[in-house]
């Protein structure tokens, strides 16, 4: 028979927290209110939901190790004129993107923001339910080496692809090597139509030659992140730059 002095206990065994924290206030006021036993029992539902979903945003934000402070309120457009944030809103809360495993490519000269913008993206995504992972490109590179010597590269492709999203942050640093740049083929291979990748760079596709030693991998590469794809061109100059000129400006 029911006890509800046993309340507390069951709600622990079968992990409740909200409602543990909550059933005798909210009680309290579904007697002042007259509430049904179904609306009591929704409102104690809702809690729970609420707090679960916050703990998995919280969860899915620590494990997709984004820059900290890196968010679309913070991103100062005004400096960066030739960045549409009508364009950078919609990226941010629409996942329809990266549910169809669609790219995002960002191109720009170091110091604009590029690596802002792949952050601040992303934090909204992860809000909606999407999960991500941030890594140095370079870092990522060294990564899938080790792994391929291990024999294990399969593996942690498969570990990579738990991730919608994947941004390669300054994939210009590769090492034109061989090695190098048949991993980062593989993954970006991969992971062709079947998760995203959200790509930052220096670098122009032209460029691309500079990455891969082989020409006809750089075109097979740039062809797959091309063909479901949004690119965004970055054309202002660097903020350290223009900060230091007005530095020059006003000792004059």
């Amino acid at each position: 028979m029911a006890n509800v002095e046993t309340l507390p206990l069951l709600l622990k065994q079968l992990g409740l927290p909200s409602i543990y924290s909550h059933w005798e206030n909210q009680a309290t006021q579904a007697e002042k209110h007259n509430w049904t036993y179904p609306k009591y029992l929704a409102v104690l539902s809702d809690m729970e939901a609420a707090n679960r979903k916050q703990k998995r945003i919280l969860r899915h934000i620590k494990e997709a190790k984004l820059p900290a402070g890196k968010t679309i309120d913070s991103y100062d457009f005004k400096a960066a004129g030739s960045v549409n944030s009508a364009q950078i809103s919609a990226l941010a809360n629409n996942t329809s993107w990266v549910k169809d495993a669609n790219n995002l490519v960002i191109f720009g000269p170091s110091g604009v923001g590029k690596t802002h913008l792949a952050a601040a993206i992303s934090y909204r995504l992860i809000e909606q339910g999407i999960r991500v992972l941030f890594t140095q490109t370079t870092l990522l590179v060294q990564k899938l080496q080790a792994a391929r010597s291990q024999y294990k590269l399969n593996e942690l492709l498969n570990k990579l692809s738990r991730y919608q999203l994947l941004i390669l942050d300054d994939i210009g640093y590769v090492k034109k090597d061989e090695m190098e740049t048949n991993v980062l083929f593989e993954l970006i291979a991969e992971r062709y139509e079947n998760n995203s990748l959200l790509i930052t760079s220096n670098q122009a596709f032209s460029e691309w030659d500079q990455i891969f030693p082989d020409n006809g991998m750089a075109v097979a590469a740039i062809d797959r992140l091309v063909h479901h794809s949004t690119i965004i061109n970055i054309t202002d100059i660097s903020y350290r730059k223009k900060q230091s000129n007005e530095r020059k400006l006003d000792s004059l």
